[in-house]
């Protein structure tokens, strides 16, 4: 564990932020780093959790059932994750976090994701689209409907952990259309051999 203190970036409290960090391995997600930002004068706190060790690119695609809600999904930070039959896609950003879940769990994420959106709408266009995506997510639960779950993460911390998972590289044209969630690392810098462009 290391401590070091560095000016606050709300108040400007000259050495008034505590910076700890600490490395540690966890299943499934490898070497990661906790830091934690506290300053003693304002009271601002931030904590957060980042996988720092690199593995390659990869996909995993599932077809959703009845059966294999309880399959257990492992989400980085870095992963973008999709149900395209619903036109349903969740790209990490600056505050993304990794979770272990189920793909039950997902799909309750993906319901209270379109419920705010629901929330906020104001056109009824946009209200009925998200009334039958929370139908059809109802479905997916009940077994009526098959659907399938795109996991893919461009350092490779993530998982669908089921025997029906399909697991495939990346190609480097995917690997550049994604986000990474990190500002420090723009999609070219990913160390990707070949002429292909980003897709638009």
């Amino acid at each position: 564990m290391s401590k070091m203190f560095s000016d606050c970036p709300i108040c400007k409290a000259p050495q008034g932020m505590e910076v700890t960090t600490k490395t540690e391995k966890i299943p499934y997600f490898g070497e990661i780093m906790e830091s934690t930002l506290i300053c003693h004068e304002c009271g601002y706190k931030h904590a957060d959790t980042i996988c720092i060790e690199k593995k390659e690119p990869v996909k995993y695609t599932l077809l959703i059932e009845k059966d294999n809600l309880n399959s257990r999904v492992v989400k980085s930070q870095s992963t973008t994750i999709t149900i395209p039959e619903l036109g349903l896609k969740v790209e990490p950003g600056p505050q993304s976090q990794g979770y272990v879940s189920n793909v039950e769990g997902v799909l309750d994420r993906f319901e209270k994701a379109v419920k705010t959106a629901l929330s906020w709408a104001e056109d009824q266009q946009t209200q009925k689209n998200a009334v039958k995506i929370l139908e059809c997510i109802d479905e997916v639960r009940n077994g009526q409907k098959n659907v399938t779950l795109i996991v893919e993460d461009p350092f490779g911390h993530s998982i669908i952990v089921d025997d029906n998972a399909q697991k495939h590289e990346l190609t480097n044209e995917e690997i550049k259309s994604l986000k990474t969630g990190f500002f420090t690392f723009e999609n070219e810098e990913l160390n990707i051999n070949g002429n292909n462009n980003p897709q638009e």
